[in-house]
């Protein structure tokens, strides 16, 4: 698969990017290509302006030059991978922005639907596991993210995987969260998520 990777967090010596360096590494040993996206660094800006909400009566759509960019970068891949920290139980405004804008009416969804077949997203969690079972924030972000966004804009197999307690300064615990970030790559066609729950 040709896997576009696209990282949102404003530090590169984060977590984030620790395991998104990993996840790239086990597509690798896969046999799998990618592309990595660095949202902050590509100096996307995540605000939604008026070239951006277009026309829904019009048949073809027009976007700004920069969304257009972005719509052709993701034209060339057949799968995605979005890694991200969970904040306030969300993605970051940086990747809420990104889909909000490329992710538009009559490309994503409307008259078009993306060609995608697979979409990873991977939070990091500085919760437990515990704190976002006991209120179904787990469920909420999978809802969100694979019927809300992923099965609406047509893609079939969609996955949400949260690495928890990442602030967890206990020996071993980033490797265990990283290994499984690298397993994640390395499995990457063998995941599967039902978008229709």
């Amino acid at each position: 698969m040709n896997v576009l990777t696209v990282v949102s967090h404003p530090r590169t010596n984060s977590l984030t990017f620790a395991v998104a360096d990993r996840f790239v590494q086990g597509l690798h040993a896969a046999g799998h290509e990618t592309e990595v996206l660095d949202l902050h660094r590509s100096g996307f800006d995540p605000v939604l302006w008026e070239a951006d909400e277009p026309d829904w009566s019009v048949g073809r759509k027009t976007y700004s030059l920069e969304v257009e960019k972005e719509i052709e970068r993701m034209k060339k891949h057949d799968a995605l991978a979005y890694i991200f920290p969970i904040w306030w139980y969300s993605m970051p405004a940086m990747l809420k922005g990104y889909i909000d804008r490329v992710w538009n009416n009559g490309y994503a969804y409307g008259t078009g639907k993306l060609h995608h077949r697979q979409v990873l997203w991977l939070g990091l969690a500085a919760a437990s596991v515990e704190h976002f079972e006991k209120r179904d924030y787990d469920k909420m972000i999978e809802l969100q993210l694979n019927v809300g966004i992923a099965n609406y804009a047509g893609i079939p197999n969609s996955k949400v995987e949260i690495l928890y307690d990442t602030l967890n300064d206990k020996q071993g615990h980033s490797e265990k969260l990283l290994t499984h970030a690298y397993d994640l790559g390395l499995h990457y066609s063998e995941l599967s998520g039902d978008v229709t729950k």
